[in-house]
């Protein structure tokens, strides 16, 4: 394995990256160093291989150089406090991926589909027993094939997806917020609001309409969402800090943070998949739904995202008996890859055991920080 000081000269003349946080953590101070241990561990290691010289020129093709995959860094990842955990490579990014046959213009593709059920949602969509919720820009309808008892869809009065205003977006939340507490006063036992925007197929979406998704479900929370409540618990009761103040802190000091008035952008350093990224918030506020409309159009923008999964946390809408004090309003966001791939960016590795991922949050915080420079 290279050493330190081989992989500084590499890596110093670029804006350093994931390959680089082990010299990022010497650069750290010491609490600075401790916070960070106290919810992560980094193990590096490399990866190696020796191809026949019948695959030179192919590996020069795909991956701009024989040597770049003779040796490959790999930087493992484990949040000790949620136990998610992420390995990188950026050499994976430059895999070739075969495209379908046909292909086709996105454009055309959304606009082909038009005229559908979600054009006309009063006529060709049910409503919930409680009926509707207008908002400004967007209606409900009740989900047909349900997740769980009380499951709706807000559907966008835009067509297209992709194409959204500021304005827009806090409204498509604002109108999911009001169905749930709808829900909820019809089903006072149901206080547990969930909210899911997936956009396009290779999200799971199964209608191009623009629309997004929520539940209140009864009894507990979401199974991710209560193990969070309780991994933040255990962790105050051992440091007697809080968990997602740390969180963000620690991004903070490795130049991983950005800030949207009282809500932080934070790139995650354990990402399910490509480009995750975390906004926490205090409350459901004016700060997150802007933070979440800016982080969405940097990826459009900037990396050519098509399609995406985004999930909001969010604390019960009634008392429960487990207790959620302190516990922040959370999004998170997942870029799912170019449409016309047909190679799937979820295997047996996500499923069973532990996530690989090809992007690198250093340079997904350095597209914030130059969109948010940008925008003044």
């Amino acid at each position: 394995m290279p050493s330190s000081a081989a992989r500084a000269r590499s890596h110093r003349a670029e804006q350093p990256g994931i390959a680089d946080l082990d010299l990022l953590l010497e650069g750290l101070s010491s609490q600075e160093r401790t916070r960070f241990g106290q919810i992560f561990e980094v193990h590096l290691t490399s990866g190696q291989l020796v191809p026949p010289e019948t695959m030179h020129g192919w590996i020069a093709q795909h991956f701009g150089s024989v040597e770049a995959a003779l040796e490959q860094r790999i930087v493992k990842i484990t949040n000790l406090v949620t136990h998610e955990g992420s390995l990188f490579n950026e050499l994976r990014a430059r895999r070739p991926l075969q495209a379908p046959p046909g292909g086709g213009d996105l454009e055309e593709i959304i606009h082909s589909t038009e005229g559908g059920s979600f054009c006309h949602p009063q006529e060709a969509t049910p409503a919930d027993a409680f009926g509707r919720v207008q908002g400004q820009h967007a209606i409900t309808a009740s989900n047909i094939a349900k997740y769980d008892g009380w499951h709706g869809v807000v559907i966008f009065d835009d067509h297209d997806p992709l194409r959204f205003t500021a304005e827009q977006v806090a409204d498509y939340i604002d109108t999911a917020q009001a169905w749930a507490r709808k829900a909820h006063q019809a089903d006072p036992q149901a206080c547990y609001p969930f909210f899911l925007w997936n956009c396009l197929w290779r999200s799971g979406a199964s209608i191009l309409h623009g629309h997004a998704q929520m539940t209140v479900t009864r009894g507990s929370h979401y199974v991710k969402i209560e193990a969070l409540r309780q991994a933040a618990r255990r962790y105050r009761e051992q440091y007697t800090t809080d968990y997602f103040t740390d969180l963000i802190e620690t991004h903070r000091a490795l130049g991983l943070a950005i800030d949207q008035g009282t809500a932080s952008i934070l790139p995650s350093l354990t990402p399910l998949k490509e480009k995750e990224t975390l906004i926490i918030a205090p409350e459901l506020n004016d700060d997150l739904k802007a933070a979440i409309y800016y982080v969405l159009c940097t990826f459009i923008e900037q990396f050519g995202m098509q399609s995406f999964n985004l999930a909001l946390y969010q604390r019960p809408l009634a008392a429960t008996p487990e207790p959620w004090e302190g516990f922040p309003t959370m999004v998170r966001l997942i870029d799912r890859g170019r449409l016309l791939d047909s190679t799937s960016d979820l295997g047996a590795m996500e499923l069973f055991a532990q996530s690989v991922v090809a992007s690198d949050p250093f340079r997904v915080a350095a597209a914030l920080a130059s969109a948010q420079r940008s925008r003044g």
